[in-house]
């Protein structure tokens, strides 16, 4: 059996009772740390928190693991109960829809445990969850690749008065394009998108499509933390959050769309100046 366990947002704790249950019963453990992070892996000691509270060894699977050698991980739920963690919900943010195709396919019973997301936590920002459209992922640019086909969505949701909800990029155990090239990977350190690096990206794109499909007037909300204790809410417009000190990873950017009252009156609790915790 392959058991794929969402853990939540914030820490450890987050952890459904169901999906506890599903841990503990496993004769292997993985814990996905590629598309997002607990606190395992911003802090020192945050690995043996979880191991400590689930009672089982974790084995931390990066992407090249996850990727590429699976068949490991799927020949051990062949013959015995393996669970994969995930942050967030296993089919919120970032799915791992290929790894149970892969697992069915091979005839292996899969068992999800869902968890609460980024994309549903978000809603505590007061903007409702049905007035979102599509959600963009926002990628570091570097000197000669600068993508920016989320500036057409963008564009749609906003024609839409729809929200967009940017998820920013995190960069964990990438090789450098330097050691690709000399045949030997070497790895970056970790990296992860600021709401300030996001606003700038995003300006930067909308000022050589030209399309005024948003400026530095434009309302958002700066999310950092979602769902842990000092989780950190700020809106305000592009220009006046770009300067907003949002602390440590991750941090998510929401591009607000028209607004029902209440959804207005909601969002006055984080303008600037005000409290920005929820």
């Amino acid at each position: 059996m392959l058991y794929i366990v969402g853990l939540g947002l914030g820490d450890e704790k987050d952890v459904t009772i169901k999906g506890l249950e599903a841990i503990r019963r496993c004769d292997k453990v993985y814990m996905e740390a590629y598309t997002s992070l607990l606190s395992f892996g911003l802090s020192s000691h945050g690995l043996s928190n979880l191991e400590k509270l689930y009672g089982k060894p974790i084995t931390v699977a990066d992407r090249e693991m996850v990727e590429e050698k699976a068949d490991g991980i799927l020949a051990e739920a062949r013959s015995g109960d393996v669970a994969f963690l995930v942050v967030g919900d296993p089919f919120g943010a970032t799915t791992h829809t290929d790894l149970v195709v892969r697992a069915k396919t091979l005839g292996i019973d899969v068992k999800v445990v869902h968890n609460a997301s980024v994309m549903n936590a978000v809603g505590v920002c007061g903007l409702q969850l049905y007035r979102y459209g599509e959600t963009v992922s926002l990628p570091f640019f570097t000197e000669t690749w600068k993508p920016d086909s989320f500036y057409e969505k963008i564009q749609k949701n906003r024609m839409l008065g729809l929200h967009t909800l940017c998820l920013l990029d995190i960069r964990v155990k990438e090789p450098s394009l330097e050691s690709l090239c000399r045949g030997k990977k070497v790895y970056e350190p970790p990296r992860y998108m600021t709401i300030n690096t996001a606003i700038e990206q995003l300006l930067e794109v909308e000022s050589l499509q030209g399309q005024d499909v948003y400026n530095e007037d434009t309302h958002c909300v700066g999310l950092a933390r979602l769902g842990s204790e000092d989780q950190m809410i700020v809106a305000g417009s592009m220009r006046q959050l770009r300067t907003v000190d949002f602390g440590a990873p991750l941090h998510c950017l929401v591009i607000v769309g028209s607004m029902h009252p209440l959804e207005e009156e909601m969002l006055e609790f984080y303008k600037l100046g005000k409290t920005s915790e929820a």
